[in-house]
């Protein structure tokens, strides 16, 4: 359920409903090359967070739309904001929920650059509310399906983009918003030392697009974010029952 769609005279019910749990989709505005939209990321956090929240029951919260792009931020159309705020915003959103009952908070990302901050914020919230559980999850679970789909090797070890991977993701869960008569095949030389310092990433592309997105399917996308929906859906259900037994035994809750 949205939670934006509640009425406050309903919501104490829905929170015991929902099992005490909230999803908050962190997502970012930048470039994505020239067949997907900037807010992509968005897209991504907030229709993976659907899923599971029809399979945990958990409140789905608005996204968060701005993320720290630092590395595209020169890149048109793109939005940054510094780790220092989201952390900030995370926070007191997290205050504000765990005062409003709620001790379970998963935030869905889909921006690998907001991963400090959210980890930060977790870590902050965990040391004033340790009956809080708080999840940052960035496709958990995908490692090997997406070695089985992907035809291409990585351009990067770490991080993907605009490309056969997140492109496929866009297929399956947001298509309408895709073009794939303008995707392209750019597979930049990324040096070594780009993850030992900053490294704006208009030094090695000029598109944003690592990778061959021409190679997109919507039948590889179903199956990462299938995989990436089953696994916090695993979590989330275990931790759920966590908290409703400690519920029952007398753990206080708003």
């Amino acid at each position: 359920m949205q939670y934006e769609h509640l009425n406050a005279f309903d919501f104490k019910e829905a929170v015991k409903k929902a099992k005490r749990t909230a999803l908050l989709s962190v997502g970012a505005i930048e470039a994505h090359g020239p067949h997907l939209p900037l807010g992509t990321d968005n897209l991504l956090a907030e229709r993976l967070a659907k899923r599971v929240a029809e399979q945990t029951g958990a409140l789905q919260l608005p996204v968060v739309a701005y993320g720290q792009v630092w590395s595209l931020r020169h890149f048109p159309g793109s939005i940054n904001i510094s780790n220092e705020t989201l952390i900030r915003l995370i926070v007191d959103i997290g205050k504000s929920l765990y005062f409003q009952g709620f001790r379970i908070l998963a935030m869905i990302n889909g921006h690998l650059g907001n991963t400090v901050a959210l980890k930060e914020a977790a870590r902050k919230l965990f040391d004033e509310y340790q009956d809080m559980k708080i999840y940052y999850f960035f496709y958990p679970g995908t490692k090997d399906v997406i070695n089985e789909v992907r035809e291409t090797p990585p351009t990067h070890a770490s991080y993907f983009h605009a490309c056969e991977l997140e492109t496929s993701y866009m297929l399956y869960l947001a298509e309408e918003y895709v073009d794939m008569d303008k995707a392209i095949c750019d597979v930049p030389h990324i040096a070594e030392e780009a993850d030992m310092t900053p490294t704006p990433w208009e030094w090695f592309t000029e598109t944003a697009v690592l990778g061959d997105a021409t190679l997109a399917t919507k039948e590889k996308g179903q199956k990462v974010i299938d995989a990436a929906v089953a696994k916090m859906v695993e979590i989330l259900r275990k931790e759920q029952d966590h908290v409703q037994s400690n519920h029952r035994t007398g753990y206080h809750l708003l």
